[in-house]
């Protein structure tokens, strides 16, 4: 028995997890899938009802389950907080708490989706990668930092670019992993022309590439990485890269697919003594405050999410193929939520009937899976 705990968060946050809720039960009574399932307040609903975004006893749980599925976080309700208290503070905590260094980040476009594409359509038709981004350290994180007023009286910005061997060895493993579990294939992007750290990345990942010879291993410069993927994205399959390539470039991976409300999103740590790593996973959407109450949100990032819980944190990629083969079938059929409509093409659904949709394709093609 998998444990699980959900935090619907704020703004389209609970609408797009009821409809995730409304999924796992039916894999719970068709596909006998076995899931303790706690639920929990974070972000605006936790500081509305508790005074913080966070509280000790979720984070506790958080630290106990196998895995957190997290809705959406914010909205302008609480700007005005201050920085300690906004919603936002609650993932920021999750990610530093649980230690979760690996953010992966699949851009996978479905063919019937591929006009939304910026790009032409078979450039990114078929398109499925995933860009390992190392999390919690990098420039981002990196002392010395700040702004300061030099001799000359000039202000002066700094960032630190830093990097220890264990904290790209760690990364590493997660991305050699992740494609041993694809089909064998790894891009290490940095910038060892003209960075030390870069420098140092490369020779790690090469260490780390000893103990998985299966896999095919390709080294390029980031920048050159952020051409190819608008060039011919499909010559990747895993790509992993520090802190900061990483941010650009899985938005540059992002867009490929045509819409955010696709997108899922995966962040993994250290295995814990049941051999599973701290792991959370959320939509790469936001709370869209705009929409929230509407039923216009697009559940599906959220439903693979939840794909992605079932790939890695309870091994049951025989259900995560067949979710993800269900919603294939219902955009490939035409139903779209309103993010997905342009103009009159596609027939419109809300995010309920939209999971009804999905729901409704196992029976169809998938029965004795």
């Amino acid at each position: 028995m998998f444990s699980l705990l959900i935090l619907p968060g704020d703004g389209i946050g609970p609408e797009v997890m009821t409809e995730v809720k409304r999924v796992i039960s039916w894999f719970q009574d068709k596909r006998n899938l076995k899931i303790d399932i706690e639920e929990g307040l974070v972000g605006g609903a936790s500081y509305d009802k508790h005074g913080v975004p966070l509280t000790e006893e979720i984070l506790n749980k958080a630290l106990e389950v196998d895995a957190v599925l997290l809705g959406a976080v914010g909205g302008p309700n609480y700007d005005n907080l201050s920085f300690d208290l906004k919603p936002e503070r609650a993932l920021l905590r999750l990610r530093k708490e649980l230690d979760l260094f690996a953010n992966i980040r699949p851009a996978q476009c479905f063919d019937a989706l591929a006009s939304f594409s910026s790009l032409k359509k078979e450039i990114v038709s078929g398109l499925d990668i995933v860009i390992v981004r190392e999390l919690t350290s990098g420039i981002y994180f990196g002392e010395p930092r700040g702004i300061h007023t030099d001799g000359s009286n000039e202000r002066v910005g700094i960032n630190t670019q830093r990097y220890t061997e264990s904290e790209i060895r760690r990364v590493a493993i997660s991305a050699f992993e992740l494609a041993l579990k694809r089909n064998k294939k790894l891009c290490s992007m940095e910038k060892a022309n003209v960075m030390e750290s870069g420098v140092l990345w490369r020779d790690i990942v090469n260490e780390v590439h000893v103990d998985y010879q299966d896999v095919e291993l390709s080294h390029m410069y980031a920048d050159n990485g952020a051409m190819q993927l608008v060039r011919d994205p499909k010559q990747f399959d895993v790509i992993v890269t520090d802190n900061l390539f990483g941010d650009i470039l899985s938005d540059c991976a992002a867009m490929l697919t045509g819409s955010l409300g696709m997108l899922p999103s995966a962040s993994l740590g250290n295995k814990k003594e049941n051999g599973l790593p701290h792991a959370m996973y959320e939509p790469v959407h936001g709370s869209a405050p705009d929409i929230s109450g509407q039923e216009k949100a697009n559940p599906i990032a959220c439903i693979l999410s939840f794909s992605m819980a079932l790939r890695y944190s309870f091994s049951d990629a025989q259900n995560a193929d067949l979710l993800e083969q269900c919603i294939e079938k219902v955009l490939a059929k035409g139903y779209r939520t309103p993010d997905l409509m342009m103009g009159d093409e596609g027939r419109l659904c809300s995010t309920s009937e939209m999971t009804d949709k999905i729901l409704g394709r196992p029976k169809w093609f998938c029965v004795n899976i």
